[in-house]
This record gives structure tokens, sequence and C-alpha cells, in this order.
């Protein structure tokens, strides 16, 4: 819960940061950064990394890179709030790609906080016919979170957590890097927003986040942690609200509110009163 609250605040500063560095940059420095911290404060247990936890955490690092470069791409053209309830959507896409992918049984409420949350989606990002493009990377963003969380309850078992984590990092700060350097947009921050911006995400919403996560996934079914995270656009609203200045116009609130209605419908495993 602690992560998800820090998650919701990263919205608004990351919102205000990437308005003066290039997302690419502000990824590749970020997530170098996280990598950095995660190698110092593993560094006695890094000569043990095996195969297979490199594997693994490339394989959740790359997933994890599309969802940062779509919701920080979308953040340029979206509000917080927006793109904090967007992100959301993650809790609702993961069970129906778990069916997906390895046949995971999809219950009724699961299909039917689908259609509630497409529904919200509507209401909370259309104007008139027309989607913006921001909400639609981030939407993009969602899909790529909820891929990460079904990755990282496939291989975090078993695994050690920090190894793990770092693995990620800093496939995301190698791959941001290489996006950076190949758009040519790699610049040094030079205001002091865009400094505090990567310190906050780089250590407490990456280094220590990740870490929290891949942890709990460890022991904690995946769709539990999805549940968990519903709390993050309820966070992503708030913090919108009080430090960005956002505000919803009444159909958006109903948007938002259908979309948080579907996420817990989705995730609560309803069980019937037991008898007398």
């Amino acid at each position: 819960m602690g992560v998800t609250a820090v998650w919701g605040w990263t919205f608004v500063t990351v919102h205000d940061a990437i308005a003066l560095i290039p997302v690419s940059a502000f990824i590749a420095y970020r997530f170098t950064a996280a990598a950095m911290v995660m190698a110092l404060a593993l560094a006695p247990s890094l000569r043990h990394l095996t195969r297979k936890e490199l594997a693994s955490g490339v394989a959740a690092g790359s997933v994890l890179f599309a969802g940062y470069a779509f919701q920080t791409a979308g953040l340029g053209s979206t509000t917080p709030s927006n793109a904090g309830f967007i992100t959301g959507l993650s809790v609702v896409f993961t069970p129906i790609f778990a069916f997906g992918m390895f046949r995971i049984k999809l219950l009724r409420q699961q299909l039917f906080g689908a259609g509630l949350a497409t529904i919200g989606l509507a209401l909370l990002t259309m104007r008139g016919l027309e989607i913006h493009r921001g909400d639609a990377l981030v939407l993009g963003c969602a899909v790529a979170f909820a891929l990460h969380v079904i990755i990282l309850s496939r291989v975090s078992p078993g695994a050690h957590p920090g190894r793990l984590t770092l693995v990620q990092l800093a496939t995301v700060g190698l791959l941001g890097s290489c996006w950076a350097g190949a758009a040519h947009e790699f610049v040094l921050p030079a205001n002091a927003r865009v400094w505090s911006a990567l310190a906050i995400t780089a250590i407490i919403a990456s280094s220590i986040a990740f870490f929290v996560q891949t942890k709990a996934q460890a022991t904690t079914p995946a769709n539990r942690i999805a549940l968990i995270l519903t709390l993050e656009p309820v966070f992503g609203g708030f913090f919108g609200y009080w430090l960005s200045g956002d505000r919803l116009t009444p159909l958006n609130v109903l948007g938002a509110a259908m979309i948080l209605a579907a996420t817990v419908i989705t995730e609560v495993k309803w069980r019937p009163k037991a008898s007398d």
C-alpha cells in the first residue's frame, strides 16, 4: 500500500519533469540510477546471480520498460489524474491476460468488470468521439503493467528478490539509454525540479518500490497484488487534485468511479455466506 501511494505521487512529479527533459532521457537516468543504488546495496550477493534470475529479470524488465515508456510519454499530453486512473486498468487486464496466456479461468465478475471499466474509460477520457493521444499511450502502459504482474508471479518464487529487481531495473535503464541515444535526446538535467524528480523516482519509486513488489509476489497471488494496486489511481487522483490542480467534470468523475469499481469487482473473491 505504501508503494502504491508513492507511485500515485509520482504521476505529478514525472508530469512536471518531462516538460523540461525528453522522456527517453528521463527513463534512462531514472532506471540507471535505480539499478546503481540496488547494485551497491546487493554487492555481496551479486556473485550468486543465476542464469534463471538473469533471464527472468530481462523478460520482466523489457515489459516494464514498455510500460514506463508508454506512461511517461503519455503524461506529456494528459493529466496526472487521468494517467493514474487509466494505469489502474492493469488490474482488469491481469486476469484477462492470465486466461489468454495460461488458461486461468475467467469468472463472470471479471468479465463484468472489464465491461464496466471500458465504459468508465470512455467517460473519463473521450471528448466527443476522440480519445486524447496521451490517454491512449497510458492505456498501452496499463497493458504492459498487467503483463509485468503476470510474469513476476511466474518467475519470483524461488528467485532472490533483490537480484531479480536489479536485473529488471538495469534492463529498463539500458533500453532507455538505447532509446535516448538513437533519438539523440541525451541531455543533462538543467533544473532542480528534474533532479528532484529523478531522485524521488529512482530511489523511492524504483529501487525500493520494485524490491517490495518483487518480494511480495514471491508469496502473494497475482490477483491479490493487483487488488492492492487499485489504490494507485486513488492516490494519483488525490495528488493530481492537491498538487497539480487537476479538475474532473461530473462525467469524468463517473468514469473514474466506474474504473475503480471495476478493479475491485474484478479482483474481490466473493464467497457465499456460510449457513448455520
